[in-house]
């Protein structure tokens, strides 16, 4: 798989998850959300993995892959942390922790696991 698709459908569904790991939290305000949780929590990681395929594409290093992973998914999760609860609580740890780390393991995977294009030898 490409490094630009396998960054999307790991994204996404990472992205799901992280979402859905909100209902570990037991809390009830939590568990009347959860829908818009997973849908902002999967568009997310569908946008973190177009940006971070889209890199490993560009440039072949894991380190380089898995800083930009990281800081990818830190700065999106920070945008949707930066919104505070009906309540006008900021649940910053509890966003930006998983997004980092969804952002780690998608920049580790692309650059990894993901096909470069071929050559054009035309």
């Amino acid at each position: 798989m490409n490094k630009i698709l396998l960054g999307l459908v790991l994204g996404t569904v990472l992205g799901a998850l992280d979402g859905l790991s909100a209902l570990l939290s037991g809390s009830e305000e939590v568990k009347t959300q959860i829908v818009g949780i997973v849908i902002g929590s999967t568009l997310k990681g569908l946008i973190a993995g177009l940006l971070i395929g889209w890199y490993a594409r560009k440039v072949d290093s894991l380190a380089k892959g898995l800083l930009f992973g990281f800081a990818v998914g830190l700065v999106l999760a920070g945008v949707i942390a930066a919104m505070p609860a009906e309540d006008g609580k900021h649940y910053w740890a509890e966003i930006m922790i998983p997004g980092s780390i969804v952002g780690l393991i998608v920049g580790f995977a692309t650059q990894k696991y993901g096909r470069r294009p071929a050559p054009n030898t035309r």
